[in-house]
């Protein structure tokens, strides 16, 4: 049993598994952020094109 936990230890295969997930989390959270950003951008894009053929209709 102490051999067990001793090799458990040791073992880095897991941390290795987090570090990626944990880099993964971060490039998604930077996208959502992005892509809330281009859809505000966007949006008020469209709205100022609807205003613009309301006013020249």
């Amino acid at each position: 049993m102490k051999m067990l936990f001793k090799t458990l230890g040791q073992d880095e295969r897991g941390a290795t598994a987090v570090e990626y997930g944990l880099i993964c989390s971060l490039i998604v959270i930077a996208m959502v952020a992005g892509l809330n950003n281009f859809s505000d951008t966007t949006i008020n894009m469209w709205n100022q094109l609807a205003n613009n053929v309301m006013e020249n209709s």
